[in-house]
């Protein structure tokens, strides 16, 4: 509790910064000539913002400057505020990360207009720049898409399922529990990314968290009860305990989704996967 009361006057004023930090972006590229698009993505473009949240910054530029505008990603961002470090390493990639002494994320990608393209992920922007219109027609045609999952994506969903349960017995019986967790933690996750496709909404790239827990998750509180259940600690019978509770919850999720996709359940190879380690 301690931790919480010593930040909690700082994290109450985090919105007021990011409100700040966006005036200042708006007001340098707003009025740059270069800049054909200006629109926010993430929270800021789902509107459900918390203190917590970043600015997710999409920024998109003439063709014929493009190169020098990632070439200079990381100078921008110095004229928005005190930068207290980059978080990427990459100078060819078109995103920087910048970290602020306000405890505020800019997350900045540069794109010419003909890399933009429909998408879901586009669905909610919020656009403060539209030169061309380009952007209000790719944000309207985006409302209009809905995600399916492809039976390439059920594949490897189930796949590395598997690989994650088998490794996390190999390295529980090795001691090797860090490297166990993690594997505990990818099953996790991959419950999470099954549950989105079987409600037919695009999941997060796999590794990123972000609005599966908390006040923000779309998750059932069903979901969000065993997410919680589903904890365990550096030791082997908890961590072993805790892969046999995932099973019953990945034998359901893919039986629906083997029956969405028309795909055999065929549940006694699933078994003779899972009856390797359980």
């Amino acid at each position: 509790m301690g931790f919480v009361n010593k930040h909690s006057e700082r994290d109450s004023m985090l919105p007021m910064h990011r409100k700040n930090l966006m005036d200042r972006i708006e007001q340098d590229l707003l009025h740059d000539d270069h800049v054909l698009a200006l629109f926010y993505g993430g929270s800021i473009g789902n509107e459900n913002t918390d203190c917590y949240s970043d600015i997710d910054l999409r920024v998109v530029i003439k063709s014929e400057k493009i190169k020098e505008y990632i070439s200079e990603k990381k100078i921008r961002p110095l004229t928005w505020g005190k930068v207290l470090y980059f978080e990427d390493a990459n100078p060819l990639s078109n995103y920087t990360v910048a970290h602020y002494d306000s405890f505020v994320k800019v997350d900045t990608f540069y794109y010419k207009l003909d890399d933009l393209q429909p998408s879901v992920w586009l669905e909610n922007s919020k656009i403060k720049k539209d030169t061309t219109g380009m952007i209000a027609e790719i944000l309207g045609k985006s409302k209009t898409l809905t995600y399916e999952t492809t039976l390439a994506e059920f594949e490897l969903w189930r796949t590395k399922f598997f690989a994650y349960l088998h490794e996390a017995y190999r390295r529980t019986r090795r001691g090797e529990y860090y490297y166990a967790l993690n594997c505990v933690d990818s099953m996790r996750l991959s419950m999470c990314t099954a549950w989105c496709m079987e409600a037919g909404v695009q999941p997060n790239a796999f590794g990123d968290w972000a609005k599966y827990e908390g006040a923000r998750s779309g998750f059932e509180p069903w979901q969000k009860s065993l997410l919680e259940d589903w904890e365990c600690v550096r030791d082997p019978v908890e961590i072993m305990n805790v892969m046999r509770s995932i099973v019953p919850a990945f034998r359901n999720v893919h039986e629906s989704l083997c029956n969405n996709l028309g795909v055999e359940v065929d549940s006694e190879w699933v078994d003779e996967i899972i009856n390797k380690v359980m």
